[in-house]
């Protein structure tokens, strides 16, 4: 990797732990490059200003993470049932990259720029319905195999899935805790063994 390469990678990871632990809106440039160690000039030579830079953590730091942890899990599924609660499981109490106190940066960006963007928006709903894809492919292939019932909706389990991740990070957030999470892995096993 070229010296830039790095630098402009470095830049992007820094930008995105302070836009994780801050929020987008209340992190500054400046906050961005006394995190990163560099000059002003370093940062505007990688990006024309703060929507730039917040666009390509976005596409090259957040999205391949996302897609690794919850779309990849999910591409060669054998058991829907045991596979959907491990990807979970693991995104809630073995990830180390998000913490409880922080919440999920998809969630967050989605609720924080979502209205205000339109960009940003496409974007974030882009990778959200990749994630309810990878969800929705894995059931039918369940149903087709036998292990999930035929009348199980998948697009349903997506949403109550999603919908039930996002709500369980908010709670561990308001919380700075990880027990909100126990709760409803609990719950999401009992549901999962019904579909």
């Amino acid at each position: 990797m070229k010296k830039s390469e790095a630098t402009r990678q470095d830049i992007l990871e820094k930008a995105f732990e302070c836009i994780y632990n801050n929020g987008y809106k209340t992190t500054s440039i400046d906050d961005i490059i006394t995190a990163s160690r560099l000059t002003k000039g370093a940062f505007y030579y990688h990006f024309k200003n703060k929507d730039d830079m917040g666009l390509a953590v976005i596409n090259e730091v957040l999205y391949p993470y996302l897609h690794e942890t919850m779309v990849q899990p999910l591409q060669n599924a054998l058991s829907p049932a045991d596979d959907l609660y491990g990807m979970v499981s693991y995104l809630l109490l073995d990830e180390t990259y998000f913490q409880p106190e922080f919440g999920c940066p998809l969630g967050n960006l989605m609720v924080e720029l979502s209205p205000a963007h339109e960009e940003f928006n496409s974007i974030l709903l882009g990778i959200s319905n990749e994630w309810e894809e990878a969800i929705v492919k894995c059931v039918n292939h369940g149903k087709k195999t036998g292990l999930v019932k035929t009348e199980t909706k998948p697009k349903q389990v997506a949403n109550f899935i999603m919908s039930g991740y996002w709500g369980t990070r908010l709670m561990g957030k308001m919380e700075n805790s990880n027990a909100p999470y126990k709760i409803f892995l609990k719950e999401l096993k009992q549901y999962l063994k019904g579909i």
